[in-house]
């Protein structure tokens, strides 16, 4: 099947000076080919949607950008700067932060000091609970849970809530490093239905100062957050577009709507 012509069937806007870019990308592991020259592009404050079925390299191409998974081909570019193969800790430090899809959170910690100890320039765990807080951090953490919806819980235990509540407590820690660009690996894994549909307006909400990046299965999901939406399958880009271009994509319904039975315009 013709790959390249499902591709060019869409018109597809990009941007035209990406925040962040990612060009001709190769990850090979063992002989595996996980991915197979992909490309993408992030505007600023643009929320960009990756679907695809199990196995499609949606994972792999977050860990590609963030150093994670090395890249054997191809360039990962960040305000035009080559950032191919850097360390994780470089590239967060530059200005990507990358939320995965179990919450990594300090359980036994309140909310409020698991976001203290994710704020840009924090060393350890002691120093940052038993040194002084001044007002800018305070300011910024309570900025912080407020815009994940967490500011009446910051002094609870992250033990006391909800998954989808630790999902946003760890949303937040992403937010206090101060990123340009926010990588979510499927945010709403295991929530409700109401903490899903608060998960995406506090996404549309971080989008007004940052780019996010997004893999998700859950379509109705997709349907309220997605600005554009890129489709891989067996770690090639198949289709990218709106809502409604993808939905139409032959391919795309082929390889994934289809077999998931799930009619995205509805």
């Amino acid at each position: 099947m013709d790959t390249l012509a499902s591709i060019s069937s869409i018109k597809v806007v990009e941007p035209q000076n990406p925040i962040l870019e990612v060009k001709d990308l190769h990850v090979v592991f063992s002989g595996f080919k996980a991915m197979k020259g992909v490309n993408l592009a992030v505007g600023d404050n643009e929320i960009v949607t990756i679907i695809g079925p199990n196995g499609a390299g949606k994972s792999t191409l977050l860990d590609a950008i963030v150093g994670k998974s090395p890249v054997a081909s191809g360039h990962v570019y960040y305000r035009g700067q080559d950032i191919t193969n850097h360390s994780p800790y470089d590239i967060a430090r530059m200005g990507i932060g990358r939320k995965f899809q179990n919450p990594n959170v300090y359980n036994e910690l309140s909310v409020f000091e698991n976001i203290l100890l994710a704020l840009k320039g924090t060393h350890s765990v002691f120093a940052s609970i038993k040194s002084k807080l001044t007002r800018v951090k305070r300011e910024k953490i309570e900025l912080v849970l407020d815009r994940v919806g967490l500011l009446d819980k910051g002094f609870a235990k992250v033990s006391s809530l909800s998954h989808g509540q630790k999902q946003w407590v760890e949303i937040g820690m992403v937010l206090a490093q101060d990123p340009a660009v926010v990588l979510l690996d499927e945010p709403t894994a295991g929530m409700t239905p109401d903490e899903t549909h608060l998960t995406g307006e506090i996404i549309k909400m971080i989008s007004q100062n940052h780019s996010v990046v997004v893999i998700e299965h859950d379509m109705e999901f997709v349907k309220q957050i997605a600005q554009r939406i890129v489709v891989l399958h067996q770690g090639e880009k198949i289709a990218e577009g709106s809502v409604r271009d993808v939905q139409s994509n032959p391919k795309v319904i082929e390889v994934y709507l289809g077999r998931e039975q799930i009619d995205i315009a509805a």
